[in-house]
């Protein structure tokens, strides 16, 4: 019934209820035993109104419903930058573009004081905006280290799996996002869940847990946990796995020679973990494995992101490229129509980390493909839910951080390190 209509007849029944106790002249019934029958007709009382059901408010949606054509985009685009402080083209990034984020690589990064410094800069530069900032880097240990050299070195991933000691490996990714988060980073790619199974592999070698399915999801997993814990968003990376290749993909384009059944026997076990242990992001690889799509690479095929990552392994969550500026993708494609391939096959962040003009070229042919309906609403609205969920999910503010405690950051690294005996 409703809501109005009751009120009306819950008053009528109050007026009724008056006439029946009282006579014509407003005197007493109970003083005047000559009660005047009513001749109004009897209403039964009415059961309690009751509230329509109302949709629950999706705050996110709702965002999503204010954001433009622009801000759209930009939250689907990760950039790097150049210099150690921020620079007229990151402020257009952030002013015109609305990018969702960048990723700081060691040449970003000359000490600790100045790291926090430059990213307070793009949190300043960003408070305009709907969305917070990605302040994402490469930080898995070993080689792979954008850490300022006050912070003690993290070993390899290849040691950290040697040791088979989970503790020590939880402890490890402690230290990870320790790191990385106290310089007001919010995102790592990191860790790499590849199995090293090929000695011949030029790009991946001690960045991997081991050469056993075992070996990288136990410690892994414990190290994405781990990387979690410290409030920090972790990519998990390079899906469907580049462990079996002989070819750099920064410089060209590695080809897998392996069917489907193979890669789920072996190459993506890691993956199918950590897609059910909550992972947060997935980078795809540049990676062509022909018996699966012979035209496109992993990171632009459909068949590879929505047939066998979104429906196969049920996977819903961010998927990031790996950097659009790498050789196997700049050696055979132009870089904005990979991007909307990229999109279209169901990524949803487009990482360019390198050249201004490259990363230019992405966002206007995003738009211009939004434009022509090769991208549609639909899809986009999709990827940039994904994201700002994810923004969420981390409680993501443009808040300046303090400062860097240095010496309590490396004292949490020397405990890891110092677990490594303990079982």
């Amino acid at each position: 019934m409703n809501l109005k209509i009751a009120t009306v007849i819950s008053i009528m029944l109050i007026f009724s209820g008056c006439s029946s106790t009282n006579t014509s002249n407003g005197t007493d019934s109970s003083t005047n035993p000559t009660v005047v029958p009513s001749t109004q007709p009897i209403i039964e009382p009415s059961a309690a109104p009751t509230a329509e059901p109302t949709a629950a408010i999706d705050p996110i949606a709702e965002k999503i419903a204010d954001m433009t054509l622009d801000e759209k985009i930009g939250q689907m685009v990760l950039v790097g930058l150049e210099g150690t402080s921020i620079q007229d083209h990151a402020k257009e990034m952030i002013d015109s573009y609305h990018v969702g984020g960048f990723i700081l690589y060691k040449d970003n990064i000359t000490g600790a004081s100045q790291t926090l410094k430059f990213l307070n800069q793009l949190k300043q530069a960003n408070q305009g905006n709907q969305a917070p900032l990605w302040l994402s880097i490469d930080q898995e240990g070993g080689k792979v280290s954008r850490m300022p050299d006050e912070f003690k070195k993290l070993p390899p991933a290849a040691d950290v799996g040697k040791a088979a000691n989970a503790n020590y490996t939880n402890l490890i990714g402690q230290a990870l996002g320790e790191e990385v988060r106290a310089l007001g980073f919010n995102m790592d790619f990191a860790p790499v869940l590849d199995i090293n199974s090929n000695p011949k592999n030029p790009v991946i070698g001690n960045r991997s847990f081991g050469a056993k399915a075992d070996t990288v999801i136990t410690h892994g997993i414990e190290t994405m946990k781990a990387i979690q814990s410290k409030q920090v968003a972790a990519v998990v990376k390079h899906f469907p796995g580049h462990g079996d290749t002989s070819v750099d993909s920064h410089l060209d384009l590695p080809v897998v020679n392996k069917t489907l059944d193979e890669l789920k026997a072996f190459e993506l076990l890691p993956f199918e973990e950590a897609i059910q242990q909550g992972a947060d992001a997935i980078m795809i690889a540049h990676l062509l494995i022909p018996k699966i799509d012979p035209d496109y690479p992993a990171s632009l095929s459909k068949k590879m992101i929505t047939g066998l990552l979104r429906e196969e392994l049920d996977y819903d969550g961010v998927v990031i490229t790996d950097d659009m500026t790498m050789g196997g993708i700049t050696e055979h494609f132009n870089v904005g129509e990979a991007a909307v391939d990229s999109v279209q096959a169901g990524s949803d962040i487009i990482l360019i980390g390198h050249d201004y003009a490259t990363q230019i070229s992405v966002l206007k042919s995003l738009k211009q493909a939004a434009r022509d309906g090769v991208l549609t609403k639909e899809r986009m609205d999709q990827s940039v839910y994904r994201i700002l969920s994810l923004k969420d999910k981390y409680q993501l503010k443009d808040n300046a951080t303090a400062s860097v405690d240095i010496e309590a950051v490396n004292h949490h690294i020397q405990s890891a390190l110092q677990a490594k005996k303990q079982k």
